[in-house]
């Protein structure tokens, strides 16, 4: 990776948040209310009916069934903590770092009336007393400079025989230091992200006495989730507003084409796994 990325913290905690409470406006108009990636079964679907596939997809595979206490580690605006809350009889919590997110989740469960609540809570100092059937976790545990405290965390709120479902951003394993540098620090440096190999979310899941129980690999079917944003990030108007927010936010959107490019090569890896604790 070389000295300079060594010692670079791309996912610095308060960045994160600014960076979220900035743009978490814009990405609802930008991405809809679903803050993820895409799954496309056919290729005709909508991306809204895409991102439910995600969601429907880990959820399937996780085997999540009615009436569940499910903790949504990173919740973005809500929307899966709703989603599971009316389709699946969930008991949802949804917990974000960004006060922004926190409002707009809240107003989107009190405008639904479902049985889904959110909190202002660090997914590495989580801290609850009661247990969890299921935690879940979609594309925002890259984002996290401890991984093991997490998976401790984690682990700890677990109930015995819950879930730990997780879809997140990976990179390729083995990679050489010059497709490291092409691929993926545009990534890390943009999305505020710093990017493991699945192996090491296993090794994680593992020491903390988890059982990986699947693991898949996505890219297939959702690479065409940065086909839209491309096309929006086209329009001078949106560079207008990046350069008045500042040099953070016009690096996280020419990060939106290092996504694409990240998708192509294969270096990017975009991971589910799904663990059980015993």
């Amino acid at each position: 990776m070389g000295a300079s990325a060594a010692t670079i913290r791309y996912n610095d905690k308060e960045r994160i948040r600014d960076l979220y409470d900035r743009v978490s406006p814009y990405y609802h108009s930008l991405w809809g209310e679903h803050i993820h990636h895409g799954f496309w079964i056919r290729g005709d679907e909508t991306k809204e009916q895409a991102q439910l596939q995600l969601i429907e997809h880990l959820a399937q595979v996780a085997g999540i069934t009615s009436g569940l206490r499910i903790l949504d580690v990173g919740c973005g605006f809500g929307a899966t903590s709703i989603y599971l809350a009316q389709k699946y009889n969930a008991e949802a919590t949804g917990i974000t770092i960004s006060p922004v997110q926190l409002q707009m989740a809240k107003r989107a469960a009190s405008a639904q009336q479902v049985n889904a609540r959110f909190l202002l809570m660090d997914a590495q100092a989580m801290h609850f007393d009661q247990a969890f059937d299921v935690i879940w976790s979609v594309e925002s545990i890259s984002h996290y400079q401890n991984l093991e405290k997490f998976f401790t965390s984690a682990a700890n709120l677990l109930k015995p025989g819950g879930t730990l479902a997780i879809i997140d951003w990976f990179k390729k394993a083995h990679l050489k230091s010059a497709e490291h540098k092409k691929f993926i620090e545009p990534i890390e440096k943009g999305m505020l992200v710093e990017l493991q190999t699945m192996e090491r979310y296993k090794a994680a899941l593992e020491s903390n006495q988890l059982e990986v129980m699947q693991t898949g690999i996505l890219n297939k079917y959702c690479a065409k989730s940065w086909d839209l944003p491309l096309d929006i990030i086209k329009k001078r108007s949106f560079w207008a507003l990046a350069v008045k927010m500042g040099p953070g936010i016009v690096d996280h959107l020419k990060s939106f084409r290092a996504m694409k490019a990240g998708f192509a090569s294969g270096n990017f890896v975009l991971g589910l796994l799904v663990a059980k604790k015993p």
